[in-house]
């Protein structure tokens, strides 16, 4: 889905209005009420609403975690509200925070108003202290449960609020375990428990410097402000970045009586899905576990059950839980995340969202909620995450390959992933700056590992199951996943994966496949996607809503093909040096390059020229008749000759010239920067004759492919134009170049510009007078207009998106502020001069959903983008479309 600036600066949210109100109750909001209440919030307040058993709370809204993250402390008013939300909890459960004999426990959750699994903070059983214990016990004459909710406390507080490493709490839970002969957890007695809270707090002691906190509204606020914290911690960052979540004011907290699923074997706890979030099948889709909480089944520790097997435990709960299941999908009309507690035999919601799912299943849940009345198309294609089409457009393993299977865990994310084994996160984000591809092998993985699995090309884990954090997690990022490989057993620190009589080493090959939990040794034989099925339907969908061309970006007629049968409607950028630095074509460029009068030039570009019109022809053959623009030469020429010194004495030796002449030719070519140095139409100015031979080919390949009976459209674009007499004296070669052919010329051609320079679009209106089209080059735009160096950005970008700087990328999404105005100015100047000039944009910003949107929103007439790209593209070209009719809408229900 897009959630982009370039439509949300055209819409004023008027859902929100409530300046001064800092808490909400779950009966006072609604599901509309995200950005205030979070996803979280604002899911249970709507279930509260419709009818569905949800343990009674309040919100504290993202204003306050602004107000805290900004100031760090609370906004005027809001203490008083804490008070009086928290007394009207207090009498809704009968039940008193602190209270010895009835004492009431919460959770403390945050809950954004995007859905960030795992990457922020969660405290349960808060309340709990060596007096109210006692109350617990009371209550309930059980007192192995409240022991056991006493020590999940500690751990998970320590952890999350006083920072006690989580390691050392389990390292705990494993010698005592080994100590009374306990195998699982849920074997260790009432006793023991208590001498594990002992323990924990110990722990807690030693390593945070004081005591663990006794007073429950100390320990309330201790974990309010925790988990408004947590919203600026590393893994919470990085997961916003990796996802390109921004514009949030912070997360919302959530604070809900408990309700527990450690009380015996009649409680329990699970997640589900309300389909398969791998396929899209209408299934439920989930899985539980008895006598647990929520944190034993996501934190993949415990293996769960699957959800059917809840049946026979408990048919009554299940079906309760199926019409449940059945009521939120249809009332949110989307496939549903949900999780859920058993208390004693009684079931309670306690939370709901739009599920996360891999592209295949977005796709598929879309269409088929089309087909059950549920949606309407352009609903649909709003539904799906344009970007995310990228993981149905990777290679797949070639179905004929022969497997060598060695281990089966559980399919958690589909897709196919190849690379070494790497144990830790680290060695996956050290990989991945060589360019290495791995992946990363963990027993469970945490949101502490949320970079290194971005850095991987798939995870693989022993314990977990299919809602575990890596199976959520990859399926959000379109990672392959194998989760719960209980065949194989992880040695981190010895850095081996042992399966049977196998160990394999850090550095070993593996391929995994997603889609059948099949681990197989070695790297395994790919095959190319295509278009079938739903993903054609909703591009055909998509088609017949947007307005905006998509093309593609294209060298070779085998980028041609494949950009075709996705989808692409012409190619908007064919680089022509791309077609000179094969081996057997640079040695020509480089004799052209060394020649030292016109005359010795004219054979290699004779050469070069029959190359460039047999590799034009085939490009025109394929695209018969959709517009081809031709790129002439853009890059300096330096760039064609070698930069170290075993490739400059082996070139001197090839044209029998003494290294030093070579060194000399060399360093005059050499530019200090040559981005912004001697090359497009300066290149082309200086050196004509270049762009001639080129302008030849283009004509002369034409020529021969519609005596083939085959249309051809070209537009010849001149790179880098800052001023309108640079187009006009490259515009007069090539007009004369092609009229050397007289009545021989039985081609359609435009003469036009790549718009790259920002003083191209300050004086555009002058240009448009004498070019056919523009089309914007944003990347070189986009580096002119900051000041920035594409090629050095990476060494300080990270920096500046962490501390924001920076929102996004600009060389990833376009910069709609800055190089957006210079578009804006630019197309308004150009069509002010020539009403129906065409203008486009080329390079991979013309593949990012957000800029697709915004350069629909500017009019331009089409994008263009790699051929992988090109239903990216398309989709995201109909969801800029349905919004600017939203906005339109918008606007004249306003007036």
């Amino acid at each position: 889905m897009i959630a982009s600036s370039s439509v949300a600066k055209a819409v004023k949210d008027t859902s929100e209005t409530t300046a001064g109100k800092y808490v909400y109750s779950f009966d006072e909001g609604s599901k509309e009420m995200k950005k205030l209440l979070g996803g979280k919030g604002a899911g249970l307040a709507e279930m509260t609403k419709i009818g569905i058993p949800v343990p009674s709370g309040f919100t504290i809204t993202t204003d306050v975690c602004a107000f805290f993250s900004q100031n760090g402390n609370y906004p005027k008013g809001f203490a008083e509200e804490l008070k009086t939300n928290l007394a009207r909890l207090e009498n809704s459960m009968g039940k008193r925070l602190g209270d010895p004999a009835n004492p009431l426990l919460v959770s403390v959750r945050s809950g954004a108003a995007v859905s960030m699994p795992g990457m922020m903070d969660t405290v349960l059983n808060l309340g709990l202290n060596d007096k109210t214990v006692e109350g617990v016990i009371k209550k309930t004459g059980n007192e192995r449960f409240a022991y056991d909710s006493y020590r999940r406390f500690v751990q998970m507080f320590g952890d999350v609020v006083m920072g006690v490493d989580h390691d050392l709490f389990e390292g705990a839970i494993e010698i005592l375990k080994k100590k009374t002969g306990a195998e699982k957890d849920t074997d260790l007695k009432a006793d023991d428990l208590k001498k594990l809270v002992k323990k924990f707090r110990e722990i807690v002691k030693k390593e945070a410097g004081k005591d663990f906190p006794e007073k429950p509204l100390e320990q309330l606020k201790m974990a309010i402000e925790a988990v408004f914290n947590s919203w600026d911690n590393e893994r919470a960052r990085a997961y916003r970045m990796i996802h390109n979540i921004t514009g949030l004011k912070g997360t919302a907290v959530n604070v809900q009586s408990m309700v527990f699923g450690n009380m015996g074997n009649d409680s329990g706890t699970g997640v589900a899905f309300t389909r398969n979030p791998s396929n899209g099948d209408k299934e439920f889709y989930g899985e539980f576990l008895m006598n647990a909480q929520g944190e034993d089944v996501v934190a993949g520790i415990r293996t769960p059950l699957s959800i059917g097997e809840l049946e026979k435990i408990n048919s009554g709960v299940f079906k309760q839980l199926v019409a449940v299941k059945n009521k939120l999908e249809k009332h949110y009309r989307d496939m549903q995340d949900i999780e859920f507690t058993i208390e004693k035999g009684k079931l309670f919601l306690l939370q709901t969202r739009n599920g996360k799912r891999t592209a295949h299943a977005a796709v598929k849940i879309a269409c088929d909620l089309v087909d059950e009345g549920l949606l309407t198309k352009e609903e649909a294609l709003m539904k799906v995450d344009a970007k995310s089409l990228n993981q149905l457009l990777h290679p797949q393993i070639k179905k004929s390959a022969d497997r060598n299977v060695i281990a089966n865990g559980l399919p958690a994310s589909p897709g196919a992933a190849c690379g070494k084994i790497v144990f830790t996160s680290d060695a996956a984000i050290e990989a991945a700056e060589k360019h290495e591809k791995v992946i990363l092998v963990r027993k469970e993985t945490s949101p502490e590992d949320i970079t290194g699995m971005n850095a991987a090309m798939g995870i693989l884990t022993s314990r977990g199951g299919m809602t575990s954090h890596a199976a959520v997690v990859c399926r959000g990022m379109g990672k392959c996943c194998v989760a719960g490989c209980t065949d194989i057993s992880v040695n981190v620190s010895a850095k081996k994966l042992i399966i049977g009589d196998l160990v394999l080493n850090e550095g070993d090959i593996i391929t995994l496949d997603g889609s059948t939990g099949e681990i197989i040794l070695g790297e395994m034989e790919m095959q190319e996607p295509g278009l079938t099925g739903n993903f054609k339907k909703i591009m055909e969908w998509a088609d017949k809503v947007r307005k905006l061309k998509v093309r593609t970006n294209a060298d070779t007629s085998h980028d041609c093909m494949v950009a075709i049968e996705f989808g692409a409607e012409g190619i908007g950028l064919c680089r022509t040096e791309h077609m000179f630095f094969e081996e057997s074509r640079i040695h020509l460029v480089r004799q052209m390059i060394l020649g030292k009068n016109e005359e010795e030039r004219k054979e290699p570009l004779s050469k070069l020229k029959q190359i460039q019109r047999g590799d034009f022809a085939e490009i025109f053959e394929v695209m018969n008749g959709l517009p081809v623009l031709v790129r002439l030469l853009d890059p300096p020429l330096h760039e064609f000759l070698p930069n170290t010194k075993e490739a400059v004495m082996e070139l001197a030796g090839d044209f029998k010239m003494s290294v030093e002449d070579l060194e000399m030719v060399i360093a005059n070519l050499h530019e200090i920067n040559p981005m912004l140095g001697h090359r497009g139409c300066r290149l082309g100015i200086t050196n004509p004759d270049i762009y001639k031979m080129q302008v030849q080919a283009i004509a002369e390949a034409a020529m021969a492919v519609v005596k083939k009976r085959k249309k051809v459209n070209v537009e010849i674009e001149i790179p880098l134009v800052g001023t309108v007499n640079e187009f006009t004296v490259m515009k007069k070669l090539v007009l004369e170049t092609i009229a050397e052919y007289g009545d021989k010329v039985n081609f359609n051609y435009k003469v036009g510009t790549m718009i790259e320079v920002p003083r191209a679009c300050v004086t555009a209106g002058e240009i448009a007078k004498e070019a056919d089209f523009f089309s914007f080059g944003t990347n070189d735009l986009t580096q002119m207009t900051f000041g920035y160096s594409r090629d050095d950005l990476g060494s300080f970008v990270s920096k500046y998106l962490d501390i924001g700087i920076l929102e996004r990328d600009p060389m990833a999404s376009i910069d709609q502020d800055g190089v957006g105005s210079l578009m804006r100015m630019c197309v308004e100047l150009g069509r002010k001069e020539k009403k129906n000039l065409e203008i486009g944009i080329c390079g991979e910003h013309g593949g990012d959903p957000d800029s697709v949107v915004f350069c629909h929103g500017l009019g331009l007439d089409y994008v263009s983008c790699s051929p992988y790209r090109v239903p990216v593209a398309r989709l995201a070209a109909a969801q800029g479309e349905i919004l600017l009719r939203k906005i339109s809408n918008f606007h004249s229900l306003s007036e």
